[in-house]
């Protein structure tokens, strides 16, 4: 089982980045940004709040499946409030384990469930739209920059939190 756990053939790669600087305020979308292990993501609203949460990723893949469960055309990834969209990587596939991002090391930390600002953000139904597509939070282990177009890949040795 463990093999199986730590097979993911393919890297996946960033294909968005965002920063929220005020707890309910815009979304400043990025083409590269700094990671630091002290802070996640500097000038995020969680900055050197939670070790825990310090950075959201999201699949690129899930947002076309929100977008048709709210019949919408698309989704704003800056609606979903995440910080990274990847795509070509399972994020949960990552459970339990560190993987590189750019030049950063990030640790999987648990699920980013969706809160009650998906209601606000996609209208009625966007909160159950997004459950089960939140994607996962990380910590830093190791910072460094990461950039649109850059790889995310398994890291072999295992995270210590779950």
């Amino acid at each position: 089982m463990k093999n199986l756990l730590q097979s993911i053939p393919h890297d996946g790669k960033i294909e968005w980045i965002g920063r929220r600087p005020e707890k309910r305020g815009p979304v400043e979308v990025a083409r590269s940004v700094r990671l630091t292990s002290e802070e996640g993501l500097p000038g995020d609203h969680y900055s050197g709040r939670s070790g825990k949460r310090q950075v959201t990723l999201i699949q690129a893949e899930h947002l076309p499946v929100v977008a048709a469960i709210l019949r919408q055309d698309s989704v704003d990834p800056a609606l979903t409030r995440r910080n990274i969209v990847v795509s070509g990587i399972n994020l949960l596939a990552l459970k339990g384990h560190q993987f590189r991002i750019g030049e950063a090391l990030l640790e999987y930390t648990g699920e980013c469930y969706p809160c009650s600002r998906m209601e606000e953000n996609f209208g009625p139904g966007g909160y159950n739209a997004m459950r089960g597509h939140g994607g996962i939070t990380a910590r830093v282990a190791k910072g460094g920059t990461i950039s649109v177009g850059d790889a995310v890949a398994l890291h072999i040795t295992e995270a210590k939190n779950e």
